[in-house]
């Protein structure tokens, strides 16, 4: 997922991370310098729903808005194998032929 905040920020005409910050208290979400550094530069690892909520509410947004899906990062971190056997260039598996199953005690 790619993090939008900045962007979105921008579009309400938010330039500065404090700006957005003191807008965030105002609505209850009181959150460190560090913390907003973290969402206003970086991508952050975990984000709580309330302050997506919160954050939302503030940029008038949805949070589909906010976190955007980067489907080719998917498909790179899946194994060499598991995207070839969706192509079709994987391996065979061929059936067992034959009663396998073993007989009951007489």
């Amino acid at each position: 997922m790619r993090w939008n905040l900045r962007m979105k920020a921008a579009e309400r005409g938010i330039w500065k991370s404090t700006e957005l910050r003191r807008m965030l208290a105002a609505a209850g979400l009181e959150i460190s310098a560090g913390k907003m550094s973290g969402w206003w530069t970086g991508s952050p690892n975990t984000v709580k729903l309330d302050d997506l909520d919160v954050i939302c509410v503030v940029l008038d947004c949805e949070p589909s808005e906010l976190l955007l899906p980067e489907p080719d990062k998917v498909a790179a971190r899946r194994p060499a194998e598991a995207a070839s056997a969706d192509t079709g260039a994987g391996p065979v598996v061929a059936p067992r032929l034959g009663n396998r199953r073993s007989e009951p005690p007489v």
